[in-house]
């Protein structure tokens, strides 16, 4: 019904710079919410930022990363600025989205992709 596509990830050097995208496709009605998510080995999958009624990012990314929407094209942006080797991780796009008038909004996740910040 929905996919979700994310690009861009890869391997920088502490203090550098990346930029992801994830475009959502398929039965959609209305997007509410996208988000980024990211899960290190071993670790839970945690937010990283989030773009909806309002914008959000957790603390260990303010200033650092920037979330961004184009409705027009159903995606949404993570440019990541001044990374360090803790924010390696997979990162995953979340999405809200109503697939029909009047149905309630479902959550649909992208594949994920890895981001690793290493010298």
């Amino acid at each position: 019904q929905v996919q979700l596509v994310e690009s861009g990830g890869g391997l920088v050097q502490p203090g550098g710079s990346l930029s992801l995208a994830c475009a959502a496709s398929g039965s959609i009605f209305s997007i509410n919410t996208m988000a980024w998510y990211r899960q290190a080995p071993g670790k839970e999958r945690r937010l990283v930022a989030r773009s909806g009624v309002s914008t959000d990012y957790a603390d260990s990314v303010k200033g650092r990363f920037t979330v961004s929407r184009d409705n027009a094209k159903n995606t949404v942006y993570l440019q990541m600025d001044s990374l360090k080797p803790e924010d390696t991780a997979v990162y995953y796009c979340y999405a809200a989205i109503t697939n029909r008038a009047g149905d309630p909004p479902r959550g649909y996740w992208g594949q994920g992709t890895q981001v690793t910040v290493s010298s």
